[in-house]
């Protein structure tokens, strides 16, 4: 943001730095708090009696607590290993920001391999949370598909379906930017799929969840609405130009 309004491309090594490191933590606690919120839905309708025990304000505190923690430590551990890496390539990152396969792309031959084993550690990390939450949506479709009330089901569906559909995109985008074949690496499809793992799901999130609230629902349909109406309504110039 800052390089797009003082038209520049520079961006200083410790800014960089702070980019990656930013980059990770939110991005690992994002996903640290969708496998949370995963095991939140699993309690909620498979042992709703238990939910109060289970999930109370201590629990969720200490549940946010490590997810954080958990994204602080992983990002510490990639930033520090990915910076102590030689960089003999030059120093011009084709991409619009400071991310992690552009970077490896200017180390010297051989010394990002261990950058690359703490990547691989990472997504067997991410891999393991993911089957987490495959297995608590299993559990969860099989006690829906036993409720006796149509209602019911579609009061737990409307629940689960805006998580699903987070998990899904964040997924998706994230897997594709980061396990993509290098054949079919260019740069301009290295700047798409930037911008849609790092601009569309943060953006598309709030939208997401909100949308399940009729309030809000209401409020946005009155108020695309009253736009129509009085963009309709809105007498038109006449005469000379001002």
């Amino acid at each position: 943001m800052a390089n797009a309004l003082w038209d520049t491309r520079a961006i200083s090594y410790s800014g960089c730095a702070a980019q990656v490191f930013f980059l990770l933590l939110f991005f690992g606690a994002e996903y640290s708090l969708l496998t949370v919120m995963a095991y939140d839905r699993y309690v909620a309708i498979c042992k709703p009696l238990h939910y109060g025990t289970l999930l109370g304000s201590r629990a969720c505190v200490t549940i946010a607590a490590a997810a954080w923690g958990t994204g602080v430590l992983h990002s510490m551990i990639h930033t520090a290993n990915l910076f102590s890496i030689p960089l003999c390539q030059g120093n011009v990152v084709n991409q619009f920001f400071c991310e992690i396969p552009q970077i490896l792309k200017l180390s010297c031959s051989q010394s990002y391999l261990k950058e690359v084993w703490l990547i691989v550690v990472s997504g067997c990390m991410y891999f393991g949370c993911f089957v987490f939450i495959v297995l608590s949506y299993v559990q969860i479709f099989r006690a829906v598909l036993r409720m006796p009330s149509e209602h019911g089901r579609h009061k737990a569906f409307s629940t689960c379906l805006p998580h699903l559909a987070v998990v899904s995109l964040f997924l998706s985008t994230g897997t594709f930017a980061y396990l993509k074949p290098p054949s079919i690496s260019s740069s301009s499809l290295d700047l798409v799929v930037a911008v849609l793992y790092s601009v569309v799901p943060p953006a598309v999130t709030p939208l997401v969840y909100s949308m399940r609230n009729q309030e809000l629902r209401d409020a946005l349909w009155k108020l695309m609405t009253r736009c129509v109406s009085e963009a309709m309504n809105c007498p038109s110039f006449s005469g000379n130009s001002l």
